[in-house]
Order: C-alpha cells, then structure tokens, then sequence
C-alpha cells in the first residue's frame, strides 16, 4: 500500500512508520521540514505545513493515496483543509481518550460512550477550544463529513515511552532522584497508558485491517502515580517528596480511568500487558 504519513518524524510517528516499512508499505511522510528523521532513502517525504491551506492544495494536486495516518490534526478545521484536497482511499485519525466528556470519564470507557455522529459539529482551529473540544470536533467533522475516506479514529490513553519528548512519565523519576518536591492531586487514581511501540503498531495494523470508526487502543491494565513513585523509590532507595508548594505533576487533573479495548481485540490485535513493559521503561529512566 502507499501510505502518507503525517506527524512521522518523532515519538509513535516514528514507530509507525517503521512498522509500515517493515511490512513492505511504501510511506511517504509529510513534514514541515524541521525535525530530522531517521529513514534515510526508505521513505519519500514532501516539505507541508498542514496549516496552510493553499499550499496543501498544490503538494496533492496531483497525488492520491492508499491510506492517510494523520498523528498531528487537532481539530476539526485540520480536517477539513486536508481532506478537501488530498485523495486517499482512507483516512485513520489519531484521536484521544480526552473526547469521552466528564459525565461518562471513569473506568472501562467504551467508544460508544462518546459518538462524534451525534455531536454538534463545529469548525474549530486547534486555538478555538480546549483541546478535548478541539479533538471531539476533529472526529465530528471526519465522521459527519468524511466517511466516505473509508474513516477510523484511534482513541489513545498517555502515551509512553523511550523518545517521549513530553516527559511527563519521566518527570515523576527524575523528582524522586532528585528528591525534588512533587504535587500529586491524583496519587491513588489507576490510569492507562500505551507504549509508543504498540501505539505505531496498531495505527499500522489499523492501516491494513481496513476496520472503520472508532477504536480504543491501551495496553491491558493499570497504574497509578502511588505505584509508579514506590517501584523508583524502591530501586533508588530514595523517597518521593510530596508537598503541596511543590513542583506540579504532568498528569494532574486526570482522574481514575481505563478504556475498555475489546472492540479491537475482537477485531484481531492483542495488546501487551502493562506490568509486562512498564519496569523496564521506568529503569530506562533511572
């Protein structure tokens, strides 16, 4: 398959692609320019800031895909300046747990518990709304507007890993090391997460099962902050340093929740069990 890749060049992106690669997929990867990757002569690559839309109409004038996996569109105008221009026999948008709104967040969230078909579509640049606003009407203007790219959305937890260049599993390790004061308004609560590995892998696996809507993808199982702060202080024989003046913590705010995977299961795709990797990230960081 010709596959176009956008957000290709960093963290899961780059798990994606390589993944594709492996596969036999010809991918080409749409970047700004910016940020070096590491594909040499495997990939092709067109120089696109998505952001502009005249520009976007000359790169796909004349250009149809297989598939888009689109890593980097936040809201529902993205959408739309894309897909008014680029052909692409399917669409796969990477989405977020954060579309499931406060009255349903909580354990076991499954993708019906939020349905862009039904939502109010509002054409929204990334800077209109919050960004679970911005990514409810992303999905809205793809399945209200464009179901016809043959559409799926990836509903993804916190995303982890070795190259994570937010840093925010990494800060928690980093403090305890340290023995930098913490604010933690969420110690106990269990959250999901997904490696950036298996995040690239079943955006690949998606591009290949030809499987349309929304999907959930987390590794199976939990944790919370509690846990994640006694297996370092544990290995470091340091103590976490918690302090209501403290240094605030990057998952504050989130409160307890999983997202329920068995729509994908039952599709075909296994994910890992979370203590299963979980460990040895966390010693990376160490």
């Amino acid at each position: 398959m010709d596959v176009l890749v956008f957000g290709g060049t960093r963290f899961f992106g780059v798990c994606l692609v390589e993944k594709l690669l492996e596969r036999g997929h010809k991918v080409t990867i749409a970047t700004r320019g910016l940020t070096p990757d590491p594909f040499g002569d495997r990939v092709k690559r067109l120089v696109v800031d998505r952001g502009d839309e005249e520009g976007l109409a000359s790169v796909f004038k004349e250009k149809e895909y297989d598939c888009i996996c689109d890593n980097i569109c936040y809201a529902s105008k993205d959408v739309k300046r894309l897909l008014d221009v680029a052909r692409c026999k399917r669409y796969i948008l990477t989405s977020t747990m954060s579309v499931y709104p406060a009255q349903v967040w909580g354990t076991d969230m499954k993708e019906e518990k939020f349905n862009p078909l039904l939502y109010p579509l509002k054409w929204y640049e990334r800077r209109d709304a919050l960004y679970d606003e911005t990514k409810r009407q992303a999905e809205a203007a793809l399945f209200q507007v464009y179901a016809d790219r043959n559409a799926a959305a990836v509903r993804f937890p916190y995303v982890i890993g070795r190259e994570d260049y937010t840093k925010r599993l990494q800060f928690y390790v980093e403090h305890v090391l340290e023995q930098r004061p913490m604010y933690i308004d969420n110690l106990q609560d269990q959250m999901s997460f997904i490696p950036a590995e298996e995040a690239g892998g079943f955006l690949a696996w998606m591009v290949e099962n030809q499987e349309t809507g929304c999907f959930n993808a987390a590794s199976d199982g939990t944790v919370s902050v509690a846990e994640i702060l006694s297996y370092v202080e544990k290995k470091s024989a340091k103590k976490a340093v918690l302090d209501q003046d403290g240094e605030k913590a990057p998952y504050n705010g989130t409160d307890a929740y999983s997202i329920n995977t068995q729509k994908a299961q039952k599709a075909g795709f296994h994910f890992r069990c979370l203590n299963d990797f979980l460990p040895e990230l966390l010693d990376y960081y160490m």
